[in-house]
C-alpha cells in the first residue's frame, strides 16, 4: 500500500509553525514528513527559509510516530559532506531511527551563498557521488581521511552514530543519474511520476539489493474556494512551471520572479490541483501511484490555508488517497 506523507515547506512557513504543523500532520495520520532545505527562498512573497536541520531536530522530539527525511539536501557546496554525515547521524539518534537522509545535486539558489560559485551538471554530479562515498565511510564509524578530487576529509569520525548508520534516498531525473546513483543509494527520490524511473532504479541496483522505497512529491493548493485557491497557488507556486532543469541554476529571488513573470494563473491551475473538490485534489495524484510509487509527499501550498488544510482537510483526503 502507498504510504502519504506531508512536506514541511521551509520557504512558506516559520520555524516554530512548522514545528507544529508537523505534530497536527502526525495527528491526522500522515505516514512520513519530509523537509525542504533551502537557504532563500524561490519567490519573495514566501518569505521564509528557517535552518531545516534545527527545526528537523525539534520536530523529531515533538513527533513520536511519523518518517522524517530531508527532500533534499545537497551535501557538496554549502555544506561539506562531513558535516551533513554528522548531522544525519544526530538526528537519527533524536528520531529513534525514523530519519531518511535526502540528498541531490542541489540549486544554485541556495549553494550559491558561501561564496564558492555554481558548478556545471556533470560538475556537480560528480561532486553528489563523491560526498555520498563520504558519508558512508563516515557512518561506518572508522577514522576517515579523504583526499578526492573535491572534498578532502582529514582524520574525521562521527563519535555519536546510530547502529546502522542513516539511509540515503538520492534524488534522480532520467536514465544517466539513475545508472550512477541506484548503487550507491537506498531510496530513489524523483518528482516526477514516470514508471521508467522505478523500474531503471530497480534494475540498477541489481535483483540482490533489499526492495527500495521510491518517494515522489507533489504539490496541490485546498482552499474552500477554488479562484482564491489559484491565487494562491500562482502567488507561491509559479516557480514551479519552469523545471528543474531551469530552477536548478537561477541565483536569487529576482531571477525566480523573472524566470515566471510570463506563468498565467491558469497555467499553474493546470499544474497544480486547486480548490474544495477532494476528489479532484486526490486524483491529481493518481500518476504517482500508478507509475509505482511506494511513498508520496503532498505539498499544501501556502502558509495560509494550511492550520485549516491539517484540521479540516488532512484526514478526508487521505481517506480518499488510500481508496484509489
Amino acid at each position: 500500500m502507498t504510504r502519504f506523507g506531508y512536506t514541511l515547506m521551509t520557504e512558506q512557513s516559520g520555524p516554530k509553525e512548522l514545528v507544529k504543523y508537523a505534530v497536527d500532520a502526525e495527528n491526522a495520520g500522515f505516514d512520513f514528513e519530509v523537509s525542504s532545505d533551502h537557504y532563500s527562498p524561490w519567490l519573495t512573497s514566501q518569505g521564509h527559509a528557517s535552518y531545516a536541520w534545527t527545526m528537523l531536530g525539534a520536530v523529531a522530539q515533538a513527533t513520536s510516530r511519523v518518517e522524517l527525511a530531508t527532500y533534499v539536501t545537497c551535501p557538496t557546496v554549502r555544506y561539506h559532506p562531513a558535516i551533513v554525515a554528522q548531522k544525519a547521524a544526530t538526528l537519527q539518534l533524536l528520531s529513534d531511527g525514523r530519519f531518511i537522509l535526502g540528498l541531490g545535486a542541489g540549486e544554485n539558489l541556495n549553494e550559491h551563498v558561501v561564496g564558492e560559485g555554481w558548478p556545471m551538471v556533470d560538475a556537480r554530479q560528480d561532486m553528489l557521488e563523491e560526498a555520498v562515498q563520504i558519508i558512508r565511510e563516515l557512518h561506518k564509524g572508522e577514522l576517515v581521511t579523504w583526499e578526492g578530487e573535491y572534498f578532502r576529509v582529514d582524520s574525521a569520525r562521527i563519535w555519536d552514530l546510530p547502529e546502522g548508520g542513516v539511509p540515503i534516498g538520492l534524488a534522480v531525473s532520467g536514465p544517466k543519474s539513475i545508472e550512477r546513483f541506484a548503487p550507491l543509494g537506498d531510496h530513489l527520490i524523483s518528482t516526477e511520476p514516470e514508471a521508467d524511473l522505478i523500474t531503471g532504479w530497480n534494475d540498477a541496483r541489481g535483483s540482490g539489493a533489499p526492495a527500495s522505497r521510491s518517494i515522489g512529491q507533489i504539490p496541490i493548493c485546498w482552499g474552500p474556494d477554488k479562484d482564491e485557491a489559484i491565487e494562491l497557488a500562482y502567488d507561491q507556486f509559479r516557480w514551479f512551471a519552469g523545471g528543474w532543469s531551469v530552477n536548478a541554476d537561477l541565483p536569487t529571488t529576482a531571477g525566480f520572479a523573472g524566470a515566471s513573470q510570463f506563468v498565467r494563473p491558469e497555467d499553474v491551475a493546470d499544474s497544480i490541483a486547486c480548490g474544495p473538490d477532494l476528489d479532484e485534489l486526490a486524483e491529481s495524484v493518481r500518476p504517482f501511484l500508478e507509475a509505482g510509487y511506494t511513498d508520496v509527499a503532498l505539498v499544501q501550498v501556502g502558509d495560509r490555508r494550511q492550520q485549516e488544510f491539517l484540521d479540516t482537510v488532512a484526514e478526508p483526503l487521505l481517506e480518499k488517497l488510500r481508496s484509489l
